[in-house]
């Protein structure tokens, strides 16, 4: 069997018509745009905002945004191109199976396992640090040792919000969609505001000056260098020109889950129109936020003093303005809600697209028969980041996510070439412009923004590969339905009863 074999498109969408594995058609274009909201803007605009601008790029760190946006939405292009020709849940994973063969597909699916499932656990701390701010301001203290704090060993509130979101996500991606437009609005709400309040404490001397010289950086060497001082033996500095570019690296972070919007296209009823409108909507407005928030942060707060921790509510506090810094608290607490709900909802369809396919255990890919969600595979991702979340410290592995999710575009960005030769016949509701000069452009601005990344952080990424070429060649490459025309290649059993327990057992809703 080769490990190359690829699945033909009109076979990937024949797939999502089988009774047991077929989602529902909930979702519009404007759903689709909340979601990618909703999802971009959380860690990124109230936390990297100020490490950026404090230690790798000063006041410039607006175009450090600009850069990061720039490779985004290359490759967001080449997303909406790909999600309009194969509405199929699955993303990346999808799209490499179609076009590079079932080892890359599984490569990349493996990728985006990393990508999900520790982002949202890592979000999902920062949601605990936020909320027990927020208490802290009503009069009440958590004890350290069920905040994950100095001495504890289990962290209650991240736990406990993932494993709400987990039953909304089980409950119907409607519900879902529902329940972030209200979160979406509160939060870009209170963005808005903090834009508007703070342009009334800018000071035009914090901006100069606006690129500052490079210095060299402390530390910096060995497995904490990137990639390209390893590599060409350049000595590590910050700020100046290379600093914009090492800040873009680190604020790439703030982009991330515009990608989550193509794994929702089999749940969209006109996904060839309302997934490419979806992705780029999502990405131009949160892009735009993010410039004007790093504006306004930088002129309110010179950037040698800006808190590394949270930057918009200490900057606010420095102004002696205490009510908007606990409100931005609050569009905190909202913002990183809903990117812990939707990181969970895009890892559900990849891990849902790769159990259909045969390279993850069949059963794990029915749905729900009252609301037509993978329950299944829903229900175990949640418990993954609930123990993660809950027990683990992950801030050394944040840049893996950045390095899994650069790593994915790059692939994407590849495939959208390969299926413009391989398959021209097929129909595209969306074709990227000025092909393949735009996927070319996005690879290589993914792969600079990739030598960024220290050289620890490439290690284990490739240790992570390693392990999943391991799974793929004991379980997935003799278990894909590919390899057996199409066929199941064993009975596909119950699981044990106790995953669907709590969420009820109905007939199936009519149509």
């Amino acid at each position: 069997m080769s490990l190359l074999r690829r699945k033909p498109v009109e076979q990937s969408i024949r797939d999502t018509e089988q009774p047991e594995h077929r989602l529902r058609k909930d979702l519009s274009g404007l759903d689709l745009t909340v979601f990618g909201v909703g999802v971009i803007i959380g860690t990124g605009i109230f936390v990297l905002t100020g490490v950026a601008a404090n230690q790798t790029a000063g006041p410039a760190v607006a175009l450090s945004f600009v850069v990061a946006a720039v490779a985004c939405a290359l490759a967001a292009l080449c997303y909406a191109e790909f999600a309009s020709t194969v509405p199929v849940a699955g993303s990346a994973y999808t799209y490499s199976y179609a076009t590079l063969g079932e080892l890359i597909a599984w490569i990349i699916g493996w990728d985006l396992i990393l990508e999900f499932v520790l982002a949202g656990a890592t979000v999902a701390v920062g949601w605990s640090q936020y909320f027990a701010v927020l208490l802290e301001t009503l009069g009440i203290t958590l004890p350290p040792a069920v905040t994950g704090g100095e001495g504890g060993v289990f962290n209650l509130p991240a736990t406990l919000i993932v494993l709400i979101l987990t039953a909304v996500l089980v409950a119907g991606v409607k519900i879902s969609s529902r329940l972030n437009a209200v979160v979406v609005t509160i939060k870009v709400a209170v963005v808005l505001f903090v834009i508007v309040a703070g342009l009334f404490f800018v000071k035009g001397g914090n901006y100069t000056p606006f690129v500052p010289p490079a210095e060299p950086a402390s530390g910096g060497s060995g497995a904490d260098a990137t990639l390209l001082e390893a590599v060409f033996g350049q000595a590590p500095a910050n700020f100046g020109i290379s600093g914009i570019f090492a800040a873009g690296a680190l604020v790439f972070f703030a982009f991330i889950g515009f990608d989550i919007v193509a794994t929702a296209a089999e749940e969209t009823r006109v996904p060839q129109r309302d997934v490419p409108r979806g992705i780029l909507a999502s990405l131009a407005i949160c892009t735009t936020l993010y410039v004007a928030v790093s504006l306004v942060v930088v002129g309110m707060q010179n950037y040698t003093e800006l808190d590394t921790e949270a930057p918009l509510a200490a900057a606010f506090q420095a102004v002696g303005q205490p009510f908007i810094a606990n409100l931005i608290t609050v569009g905190a607490l909202a913002g990183l809600t809903t990117v812990v709900m939707i990181l969970m909802l895009g890892q559900s369809r990849v891990a849902f697209a790769m159990s259909r396919d045969g390279l993850l255990p069949r059963w794990l890919s029915r749905v729900h028969p009252r609301f037509g969600t993978p329950h299944r595979i829903t229900i175990i991702v949640g418990l993954v980041v609930a123990v993660l979340a809950g027990f683990v410290s992950l801030e050394e592995l944040a840049e893996l996510v950045n390095i899994g999710t650069l790593f994915a575009f790059v692939l994407v960005a590849v495939a959208v070439i390969l299926l413009r030769r391989t398959r021209p016949d097929l129909p595209r509701g969306f074709r990227v412009p000025w092909g393949p000069v735009i996927p070319a452009l996005a690879v290589v601005a993914c792969v600079v923004l990739m030598l960024f990344l220290t050289v620890e952080t490439w290690v284990r990424f490739l240790v992570w590969m390693a392990v999943g070429l391991v799974v793929y060649f004991l379980y997935g490459r003799r278990h894909s339905r590919l390899g057996h025309g199409g066929k199941e290649t064993q009975p596909m059993p119950e699981p044990p009863q106790d995953l669907d327990t709590g969420f009820g057992s109905a007939s199936p809703p009519p149509h």
